[in-house]
């Protein structure tokens, strides 16, 4: 293995989130561009639109050639969504189907109106050798991973491979290369890294090791697997462990089955052929897929879960699917609520996530192995969530953590789309009161006319939907525009009855939000009430102020009730809440 080496990609460091593919694939199909993307102005033509679609950001015209649009068609090919081009050599193109025109798996790709049909969808097209290796045959890096990790977990009991494992010793080899000459390397670096006492040093001498066979730039190691790693993990069958991989325990079966077979001796033509109708799967067989649905019920059971077992008939594989699919919701949102119970011990991150925000993006690191990044061109989705969690860790919820947002996740809770038009993003019901927090990141002058009307009409909604329980709208922004705040400052509605409608929404920047936030959990002061109080307070004689002058008070009561907060903390507070109470004793001995 000291021969020269390459790095396979199997995403496009220009499409940064595979997340985004399905968003930019239904903007492909609804337009003229569908199988008449070749040449510049249909390249720029398709990138324009993508970005009047918000789905890139080409600030200024900074690409003025279109290698955008050439990175989703890439991306749209590689997955079987459009046929790709076929080189004569490897057969013709009319065989395989018109260029660039949408496939069979395609269209089944464009109604995947679930995350998971949408992650097995990735699967399928990732499960293809179509990677070239050196003399004969095809590959398929997702089954050549798994062998990986496979082999890892029968020697050391784990399927984990780190960040700098992945990136040194996965990305770079290939079933050419000896499975169990590839692991010794493995667990060779990861015991000298455990000795190792500055551990970003000994990954910098490790890079510059490996790159003496490679002849690009040794940046590359890190970059391309942290892309190659979130691309795999948009099949369902990964999730995160530190910065790196391992496999998810419910998918174990499949994993085993996807790993028997990583390289074809078929040619590229049938390679594509079966990308674009629509690759089969293990579970695709009635004993397969039984087994998959007997290992989860097995785990749940031995996580002491209860559930209902499937009802028949479970004589097909899509039966038995869908029935495995319904008790991987139940084990999810298990999961979840126990994800939503930690997050009051996580406060401080959720703090350092709003900083990122706030700065456009970004990354923090906390230590070699941890690290947390917000993508600049995520920035809706993340804030959503953020928030989201920040609810959490105030707790005290009637209502499932779950029921509370409307945004994809994947499973390790990490947001994939913000939530869907017509709803509320963030609903918190308590037990005297609720509040709807609507976010933007629309900081300019159409953010009252983007979401002036929508913010008032989901209050409305809400309040009729909690009545009598008192409903409060939280609105948050990196920046509050004044003509939104006269609009909320006013909060008049009138429901389809004609009934007026005295709306209490108070628009707060994501500064201020985080100021209070960071006071409530340094405070020991967590809970409910003290939003409520927060918010009661800035909406309290808005009428007798003009917009400028509600902001200048809404600012003035976040700073003084959040400095009123730290000055009486742990002296005269009686804590309301034992986990509150614990994140304070966190927070004192964080800050010694």
């Amino acid at each position: 293995m000291e021969r020269d080496i390459d790095i396979w990609l199997v995403g496009n460091t220009g499409l940064r989130s595979p997340n985004r593919i399905q968003e930019g694939f239904r903007i492909y199909a609804e337009s003229p561009f569908v199988g008449n993307f070749r040449g510049r102005d249909n390249e720029i033509g398709f990138m324009n639109l993508l970005n009047e679609r918000g789905i890139i950001h080409n600030e200024a015209g900074k690409d003025a050639s279109g290698s955008h649009a050439r990175k989703w068609r890439l991306m749209f090919a590689k997955n079987g969504l459009i046929y790709p081009p076929l080189k004569k050599v490897d057969g013709s193109q009319a065989e395989l189907g018109a260029l660039d025109a949408i496939t069979p798996f395609g269209r089944t790709f464009l109604a995947a109106d679930t995350y998971p049909a949408m992650q097995e969808c990735f699967l399928r097209a990732m499960s293809v050798a179509q990677f070239p290796l050196p003399g004969e045959g095809y590959f398929a890096p997702l089954r050549w991973v798994l062998t990986i990790m496979l082999e890892l977990e029968r020697r050391t009991g784990l399927s984990e491979i780190s960040r700098i494992e992945f990136a040194l010793w996965a990305q770079t080899t290939t079933p050419q290369d000896d499975l169990s000459a590839v692991v010794d390397r493995i667990l060779d670096l990861r015991e000298r890294r455990q000795h190792a006492a500055l551990k970003r040093k000994f990954d910098r001498g490790e890079i510059e090791r490996r790159a003496e066979c490679y002849h690009k730039k040794a940046d590359n190691f890190l970059d391309y697997a942290d892309m190659n790693m979130r691309y795999l993990r948009i099949t369902g069958i990964f999730q995160r462990r530190g910065r790196g991989l391992m496999i998810l325990p419910t998918k174990h079966v499949l994993a085993e089955q996807l790993a028997q077979s990583s390289v074809s001796e078929n040619s590229l033509l049938h390679a594509y052929k079966m990308l674009c109708a629509g690759a089969p799967l293990p579970t695709d067989d009635v004993p397969v897929a039984r087994k998959l649905l007997d290992a989860l019920q097995k785990l749940l059971k031995e996580r002491h879960i209860a559930f209902e077992p499937p009802a028949p008939p479970l004589e097909t594989a899509v039966q038995i699917n869908v029935a495995r699919q319904r008790l991987e919701q139940l084990l999810a949102q298990t999961d979840e609520l126990q994800y939503a119970q930690r997050q009051c011990h996580e406060w401080r991150e959720i703090s350092d996530y709003m900083t990122l925000i706030l700065r456009g993006g970004g990354k923090k690191s906390y230590d070699e192995d941890y690290e947390i990044e917000v993508p600049r061109d995520e920035l809706p989705v993340y804030l959503e969530w953020i928030l989201w969690r920040a609810i959490l860790a105030i707790n005290h919820l009637t209502t499932m953590p779950y029921e509370v947002r409307g945004f994809k996740m994947d499973a390790d809770f990490m947001p994939v789309s913000t939530a869907g038009g017509g709803k509320g993003d963030l609903y918190s019901e308590f037990d005297d009161f609720a509040i709807l927090t609507e976010v933007t990141m629309s900081s300019s002058s159409r953010q009252e006319a983007m979401e002036g009307e929508p913010v008032r009409r989901h209050v409305s909604d809400a309040v009729l939907r909690w009545a009598p329980k008192p409903v409060y709208g939280l609105f948050i922004a990196v920046k509050i525009d004044t003509n939104t705040a006269e609009t909320f400052r006013h909060g008049i509605w009138y429901t389809k009855q004609e009934e007026r409608q005295e709306l209490q929404i108070v628009p707060l920047t994501l500064a201020q939000y985080r100021t209070y936030f960071n006071a409530m959990f340094a405070s020991g002061n967590a809970v409910p009430t003290r939003v409520r109080e927060l918010l009661l307070l800035c909406a309290k004689d808005r009428a007798a102020m003009d917009a400028p002058l509600w902001k200048a008070h809404v600012e003035k009561i976040v700073q003084s009730r959040a400095q009123m907060l730290m000055e009486s903390a742990r002296s005269t507070y009686v804590y309301e809440d034992v986990e509150a109470h614990k994140a304070a004793e966190e927070f004192s001995s964080y800050r010694k």
